[in-house]
This record gives structure tokens, sequence and C-alpha cells, in this order.
């Protein structure tokens, strides 16, 4: 039985993922006691429960902190036909602080003794050793709702987990790497196009950037380098039960070098993994393919 375990700091978006993963088949649960997974897991196999596809739970801070302690050691007691994994989403403390802010929600922590970025702060250690274990890191802080939706559905909605699921994404070095990827590469050395001022406004989409970079050879070598890497060990790190990647593309703004090399990589990457995404941060677009 497949069994997916969604933690992650309040305004993180866990109730986006669990709605999603309820759309996937997953009985769903928010909130759950740390202590009653084994019972959980233990009812959810008994026959009238294999309609669905797995158990999702959502483990958070809203349990209680001797419960947290013991989460790992719980999940380690877990029978040998439970597959789990965890999924911990989170987001930098001013993006949660804005989230609580406009919908004037409480959090879970907020009290007479701390304040509201104390609290995140707080929350950020009780949930340390779930964080740690996590199979995948979402960072939702430049997400929107749809954003989370698709990329749950792109990386956990087939049922096949010996397939890889690849995301390919963009990124401006000036806001900071991103903090889920798992390879990094700098595309910093190649020609600039913001430099020329009719280039300046578009994307690496547009075809004149494109073109521009392409008259330059070390950018064909560059994107050659990075793609006979990729095709080279991306199997290694499937067999080494590696289900998510997180491929990162960086320049200096994340709108013309990345972008693009982003784009070529996608397209060179998708017939042999079916399960990839394109994201650019700094544009906030995401493609499924």
């Amino acid at each position: 039985m497949e069994l997916i375990i969604i933690s992650g700091r309040s305004g993180s978006g866990k109730s986006t993922a669990l709605h999603q993963l309820e759309d996937l088949g997953f009985y769903c649960v928010d909130n759950l006691p740390a202590a009653l997974l084994p019972t959980l897991t233990l009812q959810l196999e008994r026959e009238q429960y294999h309609a669905f596809r797995g158990i999702a739970v959502c483990i958070d801070v809203r349990n209680s902190p001797a419960d947290l302690e013991q989460i790992i050691t719980v999940i380690a007691t877990l029978p040998e036909s439970i597959n789990c994994q965890i999924i911990f989403l989170d987001a930098k403390p001013a993006v949660l602080t804005k989230r609580f802010s406009e919908t004037r929600r409480r959090h879970p922590l907020s009290s007479e003794k701390y304040s509201l970025p104390e609290a995140i702060a707080q929350e950020h250690e009780l949930l340390s050793a779930l964080s740690q274990a996590a199979d995948l890191v979402i960072d939702t802080s430049d997400l929107t709702l749809y954003d989370l939706r698709a990329m749950v559905s792109a990386r956990l909605g087939s049922p096949n987990k010996q397939e890889l699921s690849l995301l390919v994404e963009s990124f401006g070095f000036k806001r900071g790497v991103p903090s889920d990827a798992d390879l990094v590469f700098d595309a910093r050395l190649l020609p600039n196009p913001h430099w020329e001022s009719h280039l300046r406004p578009l994307t690496g989409q547009d075809i004149a950037v494109a073109q521009f970079l392409e008259g330059h050879p070390q950018t064909e070598e560059f994107i050659g380098d990075i793609k006979s890497l990729l095709l080279r060990w991306l199997p290694t790190y499937a067999e080494s039960q590696r289900t998510y990647m997180t491929i990162a593309i960086g320049c200096t703004g994340g709108q013309h070098r990345s972008v693009y090399i982003a784009e070529t990589l996608f397209r060179a990457l998708r017939q042999e993994h079916p399960r990839i995404q394109i994201r650019h941060r700094e544009l906030a677009t995401m493609v499924t393919a």
C-alpha cells in the first residue's frame, strides 16, 4: 500500500496538496495524530479500502510535540507492505507571514508567548525531523494554488513508482537558488542578451533571444554537456530509489539564458522521461509534458 505523509509549515499549501491527492484517488486524512498512523494503515489495508490508490495523511505542528518527536520511529515500525513517502511543503518566512496577514487566520502556535514570526520560526524547529527525512521538499513561495496542484499531480499522479519525475526549473541567482533543487547549473558564463537593448524586454522563450544565444558556439557546447550528463546519470538516480529530481538552471535575472536552456533541456528529456515539468520561477509559468 502507498502511504504519503504531507507535512510542512502552516500556510505552505498542505491542504491544497492533500485535496489534490484526494482527487488522484487517495484516502485522505487531515491532522492525523501521529501515534495513530500504524492503526490507520492497518485498518485501511482491509479489503473494503482496496478501491483507493493509497493513503495520504497530513501530520504537522497541530500534533503534540511528543508525537512529533517520535514520528520517524513510528514510521519505521510500519509493515514492509507500506511504501511510505514524506512530502514536506515550506515557504520563506516573509511569504508565510504575508499569507497569514492576508487570510487573517490564526497560526497554530500563535499566543501571548509567540508573535507570528516567532511562531513560524518555532514551527520550523518542531517539524525538523520530518523536513530532514522528507523524500521531496517543495518550496511554495512562488507557486500559485494551481501551480502546486499541477506539481503534486505530475510528481505523485502516476502509480508507477519506478518512473522518475523531473522538474526543469529556470531561476535568477539574484533571488537565490531554489531550495528544492537537486542539480544546479550556472548559465551566467554565456553571453547575456540583457545587454542588447532590443532583446532586454524579451525572454528565453522568444525566437530573437534563442537566435542570439545560438549564435555563440559555447551555448550549444554548454547545453550538450548538461544533456549528456543528465542522460547518463538520471537512470542511476532512478535505480537508487529516487523518484523526484529538480534540475535548476540559473542566470542573473532568470529571464533569458536560464529560460532558453531550460526549454531546450525540457524538449531533449521529455521523450525518455514523460513525467517531466518545466517551470520558469521568475516568469511564474509551469508546463507539464
